[in-house]
């Protein structure tokens, strides 16, 4: 067979097909698979783009654009190696560099390529000692744009690994790379557009423990995958072939768990996990995803630092929190049982711990302090009294899905009715379920509103590009700060019904309460407002806003809201004030109920129902 396909003409077939026919290279190029390991997408015009950016990625000049081209390019190169192959190491042939690659031709062209010899990757698969993956996924960060979704990143799990060994596993995560003087505002922006660079790398997992969980207080699950040992090693293959590699690095979708997802799907021929993600990957969704298709487990659950703190404190008296306190200046417990006094000295090591991270406090001076005061435990003969904090009833992936859809109706005092459309592309507001979700947090991207009055006119009522708050209590062993963004446009009540504003607000104040039950806040809020209105286009607003929002039960909430904003060019207020509750039907079905009122150059009073849907 080889001998008569060598006698064909090479205008059928470059070189590489001189040991496989045409129509082997042509289907192989079309498979699924091929696409997953060169990372390519299909397009609106119906031709193929890698989403890698690394021009070294692909052999072929014209790899990253033509799936054959670069199929072709790839065998020639291993065909080219076997029939120069001595047997000596060559970390730089590309049998070497594309494993995956590699693995995956030599089966299904049944090539009998030799094996290569390549040193450098065999030290790395000996660090690893691979045999499963992990899912790893610490919740939101409100305080940084790229995380207020959450993340993901996989854990490589050890052959000889238990529970007590996880940490010194290794981790593999994909992130950008931002510049160094970039500020937040910078940062955000460029994320949002794919200005920076993202690229995979390896590091052990208790390096992203103490990122996450320590420093920034954010509990965290893991998700044992359902992967055998083969399908590890060719997910941990094509990792290898990402080395250096570089994607544009976006937010909203081509994001961390996105492309955590794309480099699973090497691992399994047959696996579909991105083409669901198309305007945008939420890390909850795509571990959903993997639930959906049988290939994660129960999680377990790793509590934050801040987490078992604020337990810690639950399980102690006022007195004995100043005795911790105490304690942390140096002034042990003297009285009290041993128990007690154990109690105190370990709250006063974790509280004084978490300050020194939470603070950024400098190591010479309480270094010492931490050291002296787990002496100090140390020599009371007693274990600890305090118990872990509970694993929390639902779990990432059993939280509501992140996009919504709502169909309603309202009725206004000096307006004329309309039938509410809405749709949000993500993620979470203060009245959804917050099963799953982190309570007191609000992360809306994309929230639109369509009114159809009666006389069959369309309004454009809402498009919030963004609406996040962060609402974090006051606790007993910690000060947390509120606060709240805004920015899009709406309609506000005029003397000829309604004018369109566009806007951007924002505040910072405190939270008081449980936000797993009831609390409230108070911020301190500024507004710049543009109005359609003639005469009063561009104003500043400065005032407040405070509100206060109740868990009734699993499926109840009610909140009251209220903001009043004095605008300096126009001479008068802006106020809204609003009485919410929402019925949770289901985990994806919910029935929200609104009263508001707005007053602006007149005031208006509504009442809506609308009926969510999350998708």
């Amino acid at each position: 067979m080889k001998t008569w396909l060598t006698l064909l003409p090479l205008t059928l077939f470059s070189s590489s097909a001189l040991a496989f026919s045409s129509q082997d290279i042509q289907q192989l190029s079309d498979s699924k698979y091929w696409h997953t390991l060169g990372h390519y997408q299909l397009g609106i015009t119906g031709s193929y783009k890698s989403l890698v950016d690394s021009r070294t990625f692909f052999i072929s000049g014209q790899g990253k654009s033509d799936p054959f081209a670069e199929l072709n390019a790839t065998v020639n190169a291993f065909e080219k190696e076997a029939g120069a192959f001595t047997g000596e190491p060559a970390d730089d042939s590309y049998s070497c560099r594309y494993p995956a690659r590699f693995h995956w031709l030599k089966e299904k062209l049944q090539a009998d390529w030799p094996q290569p010899v390549c040193p450098q990757q065999e030290l790395w698969k000996q660090a690893l000692n691979p045999k499963g993956l992990t899912l790893v996924f610490p919740t939101a960060f409100m305080n940084s744009p790229s995380s207020m979704f959450g993340h993901t990143l996989l854990r490589v799990d050890a052959k000889d690994q238990n529970r007590h060994r996880e940490l010194v596993a290794f981790a593999v995560n994909f992130a950008a790379t931002p510049e160094s003087d970039d500020n937040a505002f910078l940062y955000a922006v460029k994320g949002l557009i794919g200005e920076y660079p993202g690229n995979f790398t390896v590091m052990p997992y208790y390096r992203k423990v103490r990122e996450y969980n320590d420093l920034e207080s954010r509990d965290i699950w893991e998700y044992s995958i359902d992967f055998n040992e083969q399908e590890v090693q060719q997910v941990l293959r094509h990792l290898w072939e990402m080395n250096g590699v570089e994607f544009d690095y976006y937010f909203i979708d081509e994001n961390c768990s996105y492309q955590l997802l794309a480099l699973l799907e090497a691992g399994r021929e047959d696996l579909d996990l991105t083409s669901g993600f198309d305007l945008q990957a939420i890390p909850s969704d795509t571990v959903k995803i993997l639930r959906d298709e049988g290939l994660i487990q129960a999680p377990e659950y790793r509590a934050s630092f801040g987490t078992k703190l604020m337990y810690y404190a639950e399980q102690l008296s006022d007195e004995q929190l100043q005795s911790a306190r105490n304690a942390m200046n140096g002034q042990y417990p003297t009285d009290g049982t041993p128990s007690e006094r154990a109690a105190t000295l370990e709250m006063a090591y974790e509280w004084l711990n978490f300050e020194f991270y939470d603070q950024a406090l400098p190591r010479e001076t309480y270094a010492p302090k931490l050291q002296k005061l787990l002496l100090a435990r140390s020599q009371l003969d007693t274990p600890s009294p305090f118990s872990e904090p509970p694993r929390p009833a639902m779990s990432p992936d059993e939280g509501h899905h992140s996009s919504r859809l709502g169909l309603g109706y309202r009725y206004s005092k000096h307006q004329d009715d309309q039938t509410l459309l809405e749709w949000r592309v993500a993620y979470h507001d203060l009245l959804d379920n917050a099963g799953g979700y982190i309570p007191g947090a609000q992360i809306s991207f994309f929230d639109l509103q369509l009114g159809v009055d009666q006389q069959g006119g369309l309004d454009l009522n809402q498009l919030y590009l963004v609406d996040a708050m962060s609402l974090a209590p006051d606790y007993r062993v910690f000060d947390s700060l509120s606060w709240n963004i805004r920015a899009g446009y709406d309609r506000q009540p005029d003397e000829n019904g309604q004018t369109g504003r566009y806007f951007m607000q924002g505040g910072y104040g405190k939270s008081w309460g449980d936000a797993n039950s009831l609390h409230a806040y108070t911020l301190m809020s500024s507004e710049l407002n543009y109005f359609d209105a003639q005469g009063e286009n561009l104003n500043l607003g400065l005032g407040a806003e405070a509100g206060m929002v109740w868990q009734a039960s699993e499926a109840h909430k009610l909140a009251l809201s209220a903001q009043g904003l004095y605008q300096w060019d126009a001479m008068h207020w802006r106020t809204d004030a609003k009485a919410s509750w929402h019925w949770a039907l289901t985990q994806y079905l919910g029935l929200r109920s609104q009263v508001q009122y707005q007053q602006w150059q007149r005031d208006d009073l509504s009442s809506s129902v609308r009926l969510y849907a999350y998708f």
